[in-house]
Protein backbone atom coordinates (compact mmCIF):
# COMPACT_ATOMS: atom_id res chain seq x y z
CA UNK A 1 0.00 0.00 0.00
CA UNK A 2 2.12 3.46 -1.26
CA UNK A 3 1.40 6.47 0.41
CA UNK A 4 -1.69 8.05 -1.74
CA UNK A 5 -3.56 5.04 -1.06
CA UNK A 6 -3.13 5.25 2.99
CA UNK A 7 -3.82 9.22 2.82
CA UNK A 8 -7.17 8.40 1.37
CA UNK A 9 -8.21 5.52 3.73
CA UNK A 10 -7.48 7.64 6.66
CA UNK A 11 -9.48 10.46 4.98
CA UNK A 12 -12.23 8.09 4.12
CA UNK A 13 -11.87 6.93 7.83
CA UNK A 14 -11.74 10.66 9.34
CA UNK A 15 -15.25 11.37 7.67
CA UNK A 16 -16.96 8.24 8.58
CA UNK A 17 -15.80 8.67 12.43
CA UNK A 18 -16.95 11.94 12.41
CA UNK A 19 -20.87 10.66 11.13
CA UNK A 20 -20.94 7.74 13.47
CA UNK A 21 -22.71 7.52 16.32
CA UNK A 22 -21.17 4.95 18.42
CA UNK A 23 -17.34 2.84 17.21
CA UNK A 24 -16.45 -0.29 18.63
CA UNK A 25 -12.93 -1.91 18.61
CA UNK A 26 -12.18 -5.36 18.83
CA UNK A 27 -9.18 -7.80 19.15
CA UNK A 28 -10.10 -10.42 16.35
CA UNK A 29 -7.11 -12.99 16.90
CA UNK A 30 -8.14 -16.45 16.49
CA UNK A 31 -11.34 -16.54 15.13
CA UNK A 32 -11.91 -18.19 11.88
CA UNK A 33 -13.44 -17.34 8.49
CA UNK A 34 -16.68 -19.08 9.13
CA UNK A 35 -16.94 -16.86 12.42
CA UNK A 36 -15.82 -13.85 11.27
CA UNK A 37 -18.10 -14.18 7.85
CA UNK A 38 -22.06 -15.25 10.36
CA UNK A 39 -20.78 -12.21 12.24
CA UNK A 40 -19.89 -9.85 9.63
CA UNK A 41 -23.44 -11.01 7.75
CA UNK A 42 -25.03 -9.81 11.13
CA UNK A 43 -23.49 -6.58 11.65
CA UNK A 44 -24.57 -6.08 7.98
CA UNK A 45 -28.00 -6.69 8.31
CA UNK A 46 -28.15 -4.26 11.31
CA UNK A 47 -26.23 -1.61 9.06
CA UNK A 48 -23.06 -1.52 11.00
CA UNK A 49 -20.01 -1.48 9.30
CA UNK A 50 -17.31 -3.53 10.13
CA UNK A 51 -13.68 -3.41 8.91
CA UNK A 52 -10.44 -3.88 9.74
CA UNK A 53 -7.68 -1.50 9.77
CA UNK A 54 -4.21 -0.20 10.69
CA UNK A 55 -3.27 0.53 13.91
CA UNK A 56 -1.24 3.69 12.73
CA UNK A 57 -3.76 4.96 9.86
CA UNK A 58 -6.57 4.46 12.72
CA UNK A 59 -4.63 6.77 14.85
CA UNK A 60 -4.49 9.28 12.68
CA UNK A 61 -8.25 8.96 11.35
CA UNK A 62 -9.34 9.26 14.67
CA UNK A 63 -7.50 12.53 15.69
CA UNK A 64 -10.16 15.56 16.20
CA UNK A 65 -13.12 13.25 15.66
CA UNK A 66 -15.36 11.91 18.38
CA UNK A 67 -13.43 8.39 18.36
CA UNK A 68 -10.03 10.24 19.13
CA UNK A 69 -10.36 8.46 22.19
CA UNK A 70 -9.95 5.26 20.83
CA UNK A 71 -6.06 6.04 19.76
CA UNK A 72 -5.34 4.22 23.56
CA UNK A 73 -6.82 0.98 22.32
CA UNK A 74 -4.80 0.85 18.99
CA UNK A 75 -2.88 -2.14 20.00
CA UNK A 76 -2.21 -5.59 18.20
CA UNK A 77 -4.87 -6.97 15.56
CA UNK A 78 -7.67 -4.33 15.26
CA UNK A 79 -11.49 -4.41 13.91
CA UNK A 80 -13.68 -1.17 14.04
CA UNK A 81 -17.52 -1.49 13.80
CA UNK A 82 -19.32 1.17 12.95
CA UNK A 83 -22.21 2.26 13.77
CA UNK A 84 -24.55 5.20 12.59
CA UNK A 85 -28.35 4.44 13.86
CA UNK A 86 -28.62 2.32 16.43
CA UNK A 87 -25.84 1.51 19.01
CA UNK A 88 -27.33 -1.03 20.56
CA UNK A 89 -27.65 -3.23 17.68
CA UNK A 90 -23.70 -3.69 17.45
CA UNK A 91 -23.18 -4.22 21.05
CA UNK A 92 -25.22 -6.95 21.06
CA UNK A 93 -23.64 -8.57 18.30
CA UNK A 94 -20.17 -8.09 19.06
CA UNK A 95 -21.03 -9.07 23.19
CA UNK A 96 -22.78 -12.32 21.38
CA UNK A 97 -19.10 -13.27 19.63
CA UNK A 98 -17.53 -11.95 22.16
CA UNK A 99 -18.54 -14.87 24.93
CA UNK A 100 -19.05 -17.27 22.13
CA UNK A 101 -16.13 -16.99 20.94
CA UNK A 102 -13.00 -16.95 23.33
CA UNK A 103 -10.94 -15.49 21.41
CA UNK A 104 -12.69 -12.87 20.18
CA UNK A 105 -12.32 -9.84 22.71
CA UNK A 106 -13.68 -6.46 22.66
CA UNK A 107 -11.40 -3.30 23.54
CA UNK A 108 -13.57 -0.24 23.87
CA UNK A 109 -15.98 1.75 22.49
CA UNK A 110 -17.08 5.57 21.89
CA UNK A 111 -20.77 6.07 22.12
CA UNK A 112 -21.60 10.25 21.24
CA UNK A 113 -17.91 11.19 22.00
CA UNK A 114 -17.49 8.96 25.53
CA UNK A 115 -15.21 6.52 26.22
CA UNK A 116 -17.11 2.97 26.97
CA UNK A 117 -15.30 -0.16 28.57
CA UNK A 118 -16.25 -3.50 27.99
CA UNK A 119 -18.28 -3.35 30.73
CA UNK A 120 -20.39 -0.63 29.81
CA UNK A 121 -20.52 -2.33 26.03
CA UNK A 122 -21.82 -5.15 27.69
CA UNK A 123 -24.33 -3.26 29.60
CA UNK A 124 -25.41 -1.21 26.43
CA UNK A 125 -25.85 -5.18 25.45
CA UNK A 126 -28.59 -5.47 27.67
CA UNK A 127 -30.72 -2.72 27.00
CA UNK A 128 -33.35 -3.21 24.50
CA UNK A 129 -33.63 -2.81 20.66
CA UNK A 130 -34.72 0.39 19.37
CA UNK A 131 -37.82 -1.50 17.68
CA UNK A 132 -38.19 -3.07 21.17
CA UNK A 133 -38.13 0.54 22.73
CA UNK A 134 -40.52 2.19 19.42
CA UNK A 135 -42.90 -1.50 19.82
CA UNK A 136 -43.28 -0.96 24.00
CA UNK A 137 -43.85 2.38 23.28
CA UNK A 138 -46.55 2.30 20.65
CA UNK A 139 -47.97 -0.25 22.74
CA UNK A 140 -48.28 2.18 26.24
CA UNK A 141 -49.86 5.07 23.63
CA UNK A 142 -52.48 2.63 22.57
CA UNK A 143 -53.47 1.17 25.49
CA UNK A 144 -56.07 3.76 26.55
CA UNK A 145 -58.07 3.50 23.50
CA UNK A 146 -57.95 -0.13 24.01
CA UNK A 147 -59.49 -0.27 27.35
CA UNK A 148 -61.64 2.37 26.32
CA UNK A 149 -63.21 0.49 23.58
CA UNK A 150 -63.08 -2.61 26.10
CA UNK A 151 -65.18 -0.58 28.76
CA UNK A 152 -68.14 1.02 26.15
CA UNK A 153 -68.30 -2.47 24.68
CA UNK A 154 -68.98 -4.18 27.69
CA UNK A 155 -71.75 -2.23 28.49
CA UNK A 156 -73.80 -3.68 25.74
CA UNK A 157 -72.50 -7.28 26.45
CA UNK A 158 -73.45 -6.70 30.41
CA UNK A 159 -77.69 -5.63 29.14
CA UNK A 160 -77.45 -8.64 26.84
CA UNK A 161 -76.51 -11.01 29.85
CA UNK A 162 -78.89 -9.39 31.78
CA UNK A 163 -81.80 -9.06 29.88
CA UNK A 164 -80.85 -12.79 28.79
CA UNK A 165 -81.09 -13.97 32.65
CA UNK A 166 -84.36 -12.10 33.12
CA UNK A 167 -85.46 -13.89 29.65
CA UNK A 168 -84.58 -17.40 31.88
CA UNK A 169 -86.32 -16.23 35.11
CA UNK A 170 -89.83 -15.79 33.66
CA UNK A 171 -89.56 -18.68 31.50
CA UNK A 172 -88.64 -21.03 34.67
Amino acid sequence: MNRTEKEQIVQEFTERLKETQAAFLADYRGINVEQVTNMRRELTQAGVEYRVIKNNLLKLAAQNTPAEPLQDFCAGPTAIALSGDDPVAPAKILSKYAKAIEAFELKAAVLDGKLLSVADINALAELPSREELLAKMLGSMSAPTTNFVGTLAAIPRSLVQVLHAIGESKSA
